[in-house]
């Protein structure tokens, strides 16, 4: 999984995230929220990293935004190459451990343009280390499928929220962040996997359901703690950096990252 941050005023477990997306989801924009998402051209996007980063907070922010998602890259490498152990045919194998190259090229990129910039990428990873490996920790899968969930699952939600942030940063490290959030081929793969191993048993969907609903519950947990000793990357998200987000968007782009999971899962063939 890639690092998804979060802000430290965001529901506290997985059950309160879901009453207030579920709540948020059901009423009707109001027409300065359809103004406020749309928006998306804002004072910063339309700049480059040069003429942003004059803004010491902004550049701060950045690059703790990159050194949480090379860090995650990074780890994602290392637990495909471990998926690939539990793979149960060769071909399996293979094709795990092509997407983990994938992750690695990504992770390189990243780590390019940060010592581009003059940051050690070490230095910009290491706040981020101890949050991401203890939810490694807390999320081993027992099994193949397991692993497939918890790939496809975390992924997409941290890649949902990358995206989210990308409308927000300047041009240079917005085509950097969304091109290394492309697919390495792990959705449909894991897609193609889980619907066959649920239709050849089907009392295998109520298990994974609990098991992605566990992920997505430990991923928000564990990006909290985060976020909330990360001064710059916390006060971007909310507001007051550039064109950060404000409190009211915060809880919109949570809505739109619930939905987005719960198609996910119905793709799984598991209830959301």
């Amino acid at each position: 999984m890639r690092f998804m941050t979060t802000p430290d005023n965001a529901a506290d477990t997985p059950a309160e995230a879901a009453d207030d997306t579920a709540s948020t989801a059901t009423e009707a924009p109001s027409p300065a929220a359809t103004d406020d998402t749309s928006r998306v051209a804002t004072s910063v996007a339309a700049q480059t990293w040069e003429t942003a980063a004059v803004d010491p907070q902004y550049r701060a922010a950045v690059v703790d935004l990159l050194g949480a998602l090379a860090y995650g890259e990074l780890a994602a490498f290392e637990r495909l190459a471990e998926d690939a152990k539990l793979a149960p045919t060769l071909s399996d194998k293979a094709e795990l451990a092509k997407m983990a190259s994938a992750e690695f090229h990504h992770f390189e990129q990243l780590r390019a343009r940060l010592t581009a910039v003059g940051v050690d990428a070490t230095q910009a990873m290491e706040p981020f280390v101890a949050a991401l490996d203890g939810f490694h920790r807390q999320t081993a899968p027992s099994d193949w499928l397991e692993g497939l969930v918890k790939a496809y699952v975390g992924d997409s939600i941290a890649s949902d929220f990358y995206r989210e942030v990308a409308a927000r940063l300047d041009s240079d490290t917005r085509s950097l962040v969304l091109g290394v959030l492309d697919d390495t081929g792990h959705a449909s793969f894991a897609i193609e996997k889980v619907r066959a191993a649920i239709d050849a048993e089907p009392r295998l969907g109520g298990r994974l359901a609990l098991w992605a609903r566990r992920l997505m519950g430990e991923a928000l947990s564990q990006s909290q703690r985060v976020v909330a000793e990360r001064d710059a990357l916390s006060t971007m998200l909310v507001g007051g950096v550039a064109d950060g987000f404000d409190l009211a968007e915060v809880g919109r782009m949570f809505s739109r990252i619930t939905e987005a999971h719960t198609k996910r899962m119905a793709a799984l063939g598991l209830a959301a």
